[in-house]
């Protein structure tokens, strides 16, 4: 195919005049099949499959934002005119490498493993976790009941929560997530409401309600997550070998007298969050 001369700009909110457009759709339509994407049509009528594979060029194959949208004397405009077998080749293997590591339900449930969580007392912070030991320790030795359903939370997991959030809610556009090298995930689709559906994929597979932080106790290993119970009146000890008789409520959510005895250890109960202790009650 001969190069390509664009008379003015051409995708979504381009001046889009047919000829332009067919030499777009024509050169397009030598990749499609690479991006994912059936074949266009080519009578120079904009259309939204069109603008969805200028999005997947450039996001793909250019490493660019996907705005959809390609001007007269662009990059792209060059690029889309190279048909070279070698050229071919090379944005054939940048797209199926993107392809692998888009966002959504099949990246989660190949990928999230890799980032897991702890319920193990001995992840968190070394001093915290001398800490709740002692404090779990004198639990059960009064007959409480202490079941651990989190402590560290991983930080590459609590980053990849948080900007599903962001993109599945349109806080930030997908091509803005910042880079984290240590996760191979793209979150751009080419396409604004393509990459908003992945990303709530995301969302409903981790089971999210609120939007996750990037910071927090769990990350840094100085939170706790634990359901304490109880069958009858018992006698705890605190930090300073001070015996103390709790009874009702039987459970470490919300019993102030445990509450206090925690805090003696280093532990301390945030009341807003049932399971949620930590080493400064946030």
């Amino acid at each position: 195919m001969p190069g390509i001369t664009l008379s003015s700009s051409v995708g979504r909110g381009g001046v889009n005049a047919r000829e332009d457009v067919a030499a777009i759709q024509q050169g397009l339509n030598t990749r499609v099949g690479d991006l994912g994407l059936g074949a266009l049509r080519s009578d120079g009528v904009m259309d939204e499959p069109t603008m969805t594979a200028i999005g997947r060029y450039q996001s793909f194959v250019m490493g660019t934002a996907s705005g959809g949208r390609i001007d007269p004397g662009s990059a792209m405009v060059s690029r889309l005119s190279d048909n070279s077998p070698s050229t071919l080749m090379r944005e054939r293997l940048a797209a199926q490498a993107v392809q692998r590591n888009l966002s959504g339900a099949a990246w989660f449930r190949a990928n999230q493993a890799r980032f897991p969580n702890s319920d193990k007392i001995s992840d968190l912070a070394p001093g915290f976790s001398v800490q709740v030991d002692s404090f779990v320790a004198m639990l059960k030795r009064a007959s409480a009941s202490v079941r651990v359903s989190s402590t560290r939370r991983n930080r590459n997991r609590a980053w990849l929560m948080h900007y599903a959030w962001e993109v599945a809610h349109g806080q930030i556009k997908p091509d803005a997530v910042p880079e984290n090298k240590e996760v191979d995930i793209h979150w751009d689709h080419g396409d604004a409401r393509a990459s908003r559906k992945a990303a709530q994929a995301m969302v409903n597979l981790f089971h999210i309600r609120f939007k996750p932080s990037l910071t927090s106790n769990h990350i840094d290993g100085t939170a706790i997550d634990m359901t304490i119970s109880w069958d009858q009146a018992i006698t705890v000890t605190d930090a300073a070998g001070k015996s103390v008789w709790i009874d009702q409520p039987r459970s470490g959510n919300s019993n102030g007298d445990l509450h206090r005895v925690g805090a003696t250890y280093g532990v301390r109960k945030l009341a807003t969050d049932p399971p949620h202790w930590s080493s400064d009650g946030h």
